[in-house]
């Protein structure tokens, strides 16, 4: 089993029904090919940097997995199949990854709050 993260943005005219409906939608095309979710998160609604297919904002979906290498070909072609998903991305890991611990106060205070 592989890591992998996957990213896709889905059109911003959906309802937040619809929405979630798509997202648990392609979270099962993955688990029917043996996928371990340790993340699944709708990261909302965002502007995008530029128009993709006349759209500039959309919401975007994001997938943090364990899964077997056929997995992938099978949620990008889900991917590709769905009209509302415009854009997606998935990227293989080699190693976890590893959660940002949040900068102490204490030490910004000691040398004058300069890094």
């Amino acid at each position: 089993m592989e890591l992998y993260e996957s990213l896709f943005i889905i059109r911003p005219s959906l309802s937040d029904e619809d929405t979630k409906t798509l997202i648990d939608k392609m979270k099962a095309v993955a688990d029917k090919t043996g996928a371990q979710f340790i993340k699944a998160e709708n990261l909302g609604k965002k502007k995008l940097a530029y128009e993709v297919r006349r759209e500039r904002k959309g919401t975007y979906g994001y997938f943090y997995f364990k899964a077997p290498n056929n997995t992938v070909g099978e949620l990008e072609r889900a991917y590709r199949l769905e009209d509302d998903i415009i854009k997606f991305l998935t990227v293989h890991h080699e190693k976890p990854l590893v959660e940002r611990r949040p900068v102490e106060a204490a030490s910004q205070e000691s040398d004058g709050g300069r890094i």
